[in-house]
């Protein structure tokens, strides 16, 4: 390239207006006669897109986040499906970076594929990622995972020093999560715009929350969405959202996404596991007081396994 390339501004007044205004695809009556997009792309603005895979492919129905910098793009999550016949994730990152880099002219741009946690409705995809050129997949198993962001310690991501060393560019480090204790952060630079990522145990212990300053989105996977909220640890899950609430505090986070939608918009009224169709879904943002009332649900719950219904969410706690 003859000519330096544009470099987006990423900082200067941020948090910017992030448009959420969209009817997200939710299944049909009839799973065969749907007519819905494998994948629904929805363009937050033009470097931040929202991924909604079909119901029809797969009832679970996550959502997958790619984010655009000066130097690189991440996608975060790569679905539940690995067919790339049923679901076609590659090629449609591939059409959206081929856009962007229209749009943004630049050589060498490369894609980076990080994850939430390991489950498989958040991993099935990465193998449509494994030889293609200037991409880095990151396995998000907790030792693949956590050796790339530079964390290390116990599966809390706390630590008594200044934490890890960041890998492949990106610095790690520790900070204070208003409690007192140091956890553990890395910040992934994507060119300019740098999101702070640190361990979030509790649905999973290889869990991490991604915060984009740019949008002030707070990416917390199956941590905390409008569903039934998987706890496999009750003390970490307790802990991660109290540090959820405290980073709040101390962020400009504009809203919370997490990976799916489950619940409908009666309160306290859930779709059924494997339902297909979701006509009455709430959307997919959640606000930092509805952080404060899992919190309260905490409280009130205090660790008892089972289903704990509560206006905007389920929280489901594993036994013994």
């Amino acid at each position: 390239m003859d000519t330096p390339p544009e470099l987006i501004d990423f900082t200067t007044g941020s948090p910017r207006s992030a448009d959420l205004d969209v009817a997200w695809i939710h299944g049909s009556e009839s799973a065969k006669h749907n007519t819905d997009p494998d994948i629904q792309v929805h363009a937050c603005d033009e470097h931040t897109f929202i991924l909604r895979q079909n119901m029809a492919v797969n009832y679970e129905a996550p959502f997958m986040f790619l984010l655009f910098g000066n130097d690189r793009a991440v996608l975060i999550d790569t679905g539940a499906t690995a067919s790339a016949d049923f679901f076609p994730l590659r090629r449609v990152v591939d059409g959206l970076v081929d856009r962007w880099l229209a749009a943004h002219p630049r050589d060498e741009y490369r894609l980076l594929v990080l994850h939430t946690h390991p489950h498989g409705d958040h991993v099935a995809g990465d193998a449509q990622f494994a030889g293609r050129p200037d991409t880095v997949l990151v396995d998000a198993g907790r030792e693949s995972a956590w050796e790339y962001f530079g964390f290390s310690g116990d599966g809390d991501g706390s630590s008594d020093d200044d934490g890890g060393g960041g890998s492949s560019g990106d610095g790690g480090g520790s900070s204070d999560d208003g409690g007192g204790a140091a956890v553990q952060t890395a910040h992934v630079d994507l060119g300019g715009r740098v999101l702070e990522c640190w361990p979030s145990p509790g649905h999973h212990n290889a869990a991490v929350t991604f915060y984009d300053p740019h949008t002030g989105f707070l990416l917390t996977g199956d941590t905390v969405y409008p569903g039934r909220l998987y706890i496999q640890d009750w003390s970490a899950f307790s802990r991660t959202i109290c540090r959820l609430i405290r980073f709040s505090g101390m962020h400009p986070v504009t809203q919370i996404l997490g990976c799916h939608i489950e619940m409908s918009r009666e309160p306290g009224v859930d779709y059924p596991i494997f339902t297909t169709y979701q006509p009455e879904e709430p959307p997919l943002q959640m606000t930092v007081d509805q952080l404060r009332e899992i919190r309260r649900a905490i409280d009130e719950v205090g660790g008892r396994p089972g289903r704990h219904v509560f206006p905007g969410f389920v929280l489901c706690i594993e036994g013994d």
